[in-house]
């Protein structure tokens, strides 16, 4: 029970952060400044923990370049869909695919009633996507999305098999340090210098935002200490109800009957998970 009220607050982290990335006036300053706030973090956590164990740079070298490719398709999405249905498709994609993978190829067992509950919320958070009718006008963000999606998947499994092999703060701080420091750089030459001008609530905005994302990633990788790969995965990615209310409240985007009976399957997949 503790892992799994864990797991749903750092949902309820991981919409609030996304939200704040998506209503951010500049969205690709607004991601700059989260990375700089986790790079510093990361910082502190690295002169704290040290090294990393011999044999486990690739670990936080893939997590940190996947990191880097998930946020530029997260700013693709926001860039050009509604954020109600960008988020739940991109998250919408990845724990099915991190099912697959945890059983096909690192061989974890799943119980019949917990493959249940994942396929109930993946189904759930598509849902939620295909509810909107995208028209084809929206195939440039819905293709953003999924692949926004695999590179999520991606960085699940390599955070679940690296929480295995060193702490979790020596992994979570070398990971955010490297992307952190490394993505306003990206962003710097990109737009130039022209894009450090921004107004002091922004820069609050994102520095904050960037604390709240570093929180939300550090307590789904203690949880995957703690639990099977795909569960965590699925119950992580229930942070599109939370910002599918998000979008519905603060950006008016609709919500809507049947968007609400999609949540409802997501609510009955997290109650699978929960009793398996």
């Amino acid at each position: 029970m503790l892992v799994l009220m864990v797991v749903l607050g750092a949902a309820v982290l991981h919409a609030t952060w996304n939200a704040m990335a998506h209503g951010a006036p500049d969205r690709v300053a607004g991601l700059a400044l989260f990375e700089l706030a986790a790079g510093i973090i990361g910082l502190i956590a690295v002169l704290v923990m040290g090294l990393p164990p011999d044999g486990t740079w690739g670990y936080i070298i893939a997590s940190a370049v996947l990191h880097l490719a998930y946020l530029g398709g997260l700013l693709a999405s926001y860039q050009l869909g509604q954020f109600s249905q960008m988020y739940p498709l991109a998250r919408g994609t990845s724990p099915w695919v991190v099912a697959v993978v945890s059983i096909v190829v690192l061989h974890q067992a799943l119980a019949l009633v917990e493959l249940a509950g994942v396929l109930l919320i993946s189904a759930g958070l598509i849902a939620l996507v295909f509810i909107g009718r995208p028209g084809r006008r929206q195939a440039p963000a819905l293709l953003a999305a999924v692949g926004t999606g695999l590179t999520i998947a991606s960085y699940t499994v390599v955070d679940g098999l690296a929480v295995h092999k060193m702490p979790v703060l020596t992994y979570m701080g070398w990971v955010f340090m490297l992307q952190g420091f490394l993505m306003p750089l990206v962003v710097l030459a990109w737009r130039g210098p022209g894009v450090l001008k921004l107004p002091r609530s922004a820069v609050l905005s994102g520095l904050a935002g960037g604390v709240v994302s570093m929180v939300a990633y550090g307590l789904v990788l203690w949880a995957q200490t703690r639990g099977t790969l795909a569960a965590i995965a699925a119950l992580r990615e229930t942070s599109i109800i939370f910002g599918a209310i998000i979008g519905a409240v603060f950006f008016g985007e609709r919500f809507g009957p049947r968007r609400a009976i999609a949540a409802v399957v997501v609510v009955a997949g997290i109650v699978l998970i929960s009793t398996s």
